[in-house]
Formats: structure tokens, sequence, C-alpha cells
């Protein structure tokens, strides 16, 4: 049987994650047709109880973040999710949605390097600078 190659980014050449179920792949997707950077899927099972999975990525602007986060919203709810908890919109410099099973972070790119939350879930992200040079 052959392989199956990864999905790409625009760039063609970083790998989308790929998700789990069919609400991580719906959000990945979204994520992705909105033109989200660096996208990270962290897989929480068996890891921590508060949710299954948590994806992580960066829209380019206050107002791009803020986009994001209103059609994730839209699709959620198609989802039948109903109206998920979202915090930081406001601002828009970070915006977290609570789905339950999944978590979203949705980051200016200097916050997010700021925060560094994929550090917590030792997960390698393109985003981090390494400051040993």
């Amino acid at each position: 049987m052959d392989a199956i190659d990864p999905i790409r980014s625009e760039d063609g050449q970083t790998p989308l994650p790929v998700g789990s179920t069919e609400l991580e792949n719906a959000i990945l997707s979204k994520l992705d047709e909105d033109k989200a950077q660096d996208i990270v899927l962290i897989d929480l099972r068996g890891k921590s109880p508060m949710s299954d999975a948590m994806i992580v990525a960066s829209g380019r602007s206050h107002r791009h973040v803020g986009a994001l986060a209103d059609h994730l919203q839209r699709l959620l709810k198609e989802q039948g999710l109903g109206r998920v908890k979202v915090s930081g919109l406001p601002h828009c410099d970070w915006v977290l949605l609570d789905a339950g099973d999944v978590i979203i972070h949705l980051f200016r790119p200097e916050v997010r390097t700021f925060y560094n939350i994929e550090k917590i879930w030792s997960v390698d992200s393109a985003h981090r600078v390494d400051t040993r040079a």
C-alpha cells in the first residue's frame, strides 16, 4: 500500500497537522482556509483531563486574529456545539476558544512568542527562536 503524502501548507514546506476527530480536522481546515500561520495540534489525551486536544495558531494582526476567532465560532456552532466560551476577543492579542474536547489558542505572532505555550507541552514549532546562538 502506498504511503499518503502529508498535507502541506501554502508555502509547500510545512506539513499541516492532522487531527484524530472530525471536529479537530474541521478546525484545522478552517484555520488553513483562513490563512492562519504556524498551526500546531497538541494531543492532550492521557496528558491532561481538561481537553483531548489543543490547537495553537497565529494571525498576522489584531484584525486577522479576530476574524479567525469569528469564523471558528461559526464553524463550532455549525458542528452542533452552540456558543463556545471565548476569551480575549476585545483586544485580539490572544483569543482562547473552549470547545470542550478541543481548546483553540489564536495569537498575534509576537504575543505567541512571548508566552510560548507550546513549550509547556514540549511541542516543536517553527516560530521559536534558538537563543543559544
